[in-house]
């Protein structure tokens, strides 16, 4: 069942387009990468799907009573945001928000909920450590267990894994793997697409070339062994 449906959607701002007629569907239980050089809109159309940014023209339809607001949202950290001074307690169950409407405090069940996400994401151990004080896979896995809090349903995630060593990255794809197996459709930006293709059902390519298919299809593809070669090749360079 589709979940989300872009129809021939152009993304930017003040209406200069970085996309132009874009197409693709998000089925329930996808696991969707978006994948592509920088600058090509992967993060534009991460913020377009929230609404926090408007489509220049186009059309994106929710099914399955699913809002906008109700999707979960990894962003890329910023450094302000890494020096935050709340505890994990506190910022996981401000995922909560958007279901308090107009009470001014969260109810037992959504502190529930919180504690919940927290096992889930192995972190009851630190609830009451300040975010400021964590390594940088802690406080990914405080961002999903709070990104958890708004939905059942989808998750966003951008760049989750950016800066992380190369264990703490294993283990971070590894719970979102989990999370999708428990029925989570994820939508995923990321440079990484040895990954992307070992954890994608689909792939979105974007970029000069366009192309959206399951992950068989991109390997077939021109653009997916373009880049596949590419990215292999800059890997060999850094190592090298």
């Amino acid at each position: 069942m589709a979940l989300i449906t872009a129809a021939n959607i152009s993304l930017g701002y003040d209406k200069h387009s970085i996309v132009k007629e874009l197409n693709f569907t998000v089925n329930s239980g996808d696991y969707l990468s978006i994948v592509g050089d920088n600058g090509s809109g992967k993060s534009t159309l991460m913020k377009t799907l929230l609404g926090l940014v408007p489509l220049i023209s186009g059309q994106i339809q929710f099914a399955d009573g699913l809002k906008a607001n109700e999707i979960g949202y990894l962003p890329q950290q910023t450094v302000i945001q890494k020096d935050f001074p709340a505890a994990v307690r506190e910022i996981v169950l401000s995922g909560c928000q958007g279901r308090c409407g107009l009470r001014p405090f969260y109810n037992r069940e959504e502190k529930k909920l919180a504690m919940q996400n927290m096992e889930r994401m192995g972190i009851t151990d630190i609830k009451d450590r300040p975010y400021r004080n964590l390594s940088g896979g802690q406080q990914q896995r405080v961002l999903l267990a709070r990104a958890l809090c708004a939905t059942q349903k989808v998750l966003l995630l951008d760049e989750p894994v950016a800066g992380l060593d190369p264990n703490v990255t294993s283990e971070m794809y590894t719970l979102v793997e989990k999370l999708n197996n428990e029925g989570i459709t994820i939508i995923m930006v990321s440079h990484d697409i040895t990954a992307a293709v070992q954890y994608s059902s689909h792939i979105l390519h974007m970029g000069e070339t366009v192309f959206f298919g399951s992950k068989e299809e991109y390997l077939k593809s021109s653009a997916g062994k373009k880049f596949l070669f590419d990215f292999e090749h800059v890997e060999e360079k850094n190592y090298a």
